[in-house]
Parts: structure tokens; sequence; C-alpha cells
């Protein structure tokens, strides 16, 4: 690609916008997601080698938050009526950032099975606020994987 052609393809418009960025809790569609973010984190173990101190990775942990703007409970009565019964209930998210002027109207996909909450919030307010809700939770990576990706 030319120097010209990059400039033209990569241009600020190009950068994603996580306005148009969605999530699906259990094949439902979240309208009111206000922000959604998972991660894996590599846990490694120090290697000595010489006088060296190098790393292996020994385990992966899946994390994330999911934040919406309260509309509906999204069935989190459930969650703690399970809880309360010593069930531990799981979850699937499908999180996918699409963006209009994204090059070639790419978009990113991705599933996140085996879902666990970790925290969950029953009530929370602040007069004159619109009502946010904060859902950490947690998965195993083997259960997450890209179903498209940005070539």
């Amino acid at each position: 690609m030319t120097r010209a052609a990059e400039d033209v393809t990569y241009r600020g418009r190009r950068r994603w916008n996580g306005s148009h960025g969605k999530v699906w809790w259990d094949n439902e569609l979240l309208f009111e997601i206000e922000k959604f973010e998972c991660k894996v984190t590599a846990n490694r173990e120090d290697v000595i080698i010489g006088n060296s101190v190098d790393s292996k990775i020994v385990s992966l942990k899946g994390e994330g938050t999911i934040t919406i703007k309260s509309v509906i409970n999204r069935n989190i009565s459930a969650y703690l009526e399970a809880w309360k019964s010593g069930q531990d209930p799981r979850a699937t998210f499908v999180g996918l950032i699409e963006d209009p002027d994204a090059v070639d109207k790419q978009k990113e996909r991705c599933s996140i099975d085996n879902v666990w909450f970790n925290e969950l919030a029953i009530m929370n307010f602040e007069k004159g606020k619109v009502v946010e809700k904060e859902f950490p939770f947690g998965f195993t990576p083997e259960d997450a994987s890209f179903m498209e990706t940005i070539s």
C-alpha cells in the first residue's frame, strides 16, 4: 500500500467508536448497555535461567465487567435466588463492535461462555442521576472465542 493510500485509509474517522457496540446476554440484546469489558490475564511463575528471571504461563484467568443503564431487572432476582439456594448459574455473552466508518465495514465479535458473576448489583441510585448497574464477572478462557475479527 502506498503512503497516500495509507493516509486515506487510516484517517481519524476510521478509529473505533464504542457507541455502536452491542452485547447479548443469553441471546437477548442488551439495549441499555453502557460499557462492556472482558480480558484474559496470564498467570505466570518465574523461571530462572542463568542470572535472568524469565516466566512461564501456568494458567489463564478470564474476567470482565458489564455496565448497564438500569431499565429492567435482567433476571438479577433469579441469580440471587439461585445463589441463596447454593446454585451457581452461568451465562453467555456475545460482544460486537462495529462502526459505520470502519475500513470495509469490518467488525469484531466475540463469544464468552461459562460466565459467572462475582457480584450482583441489587439496588443503587443517586438523586438526579440515571441509574447504572455494574456486574463484575469471570469466565474460563477456553470458553471464549472470536467469531469475527478485523483483518
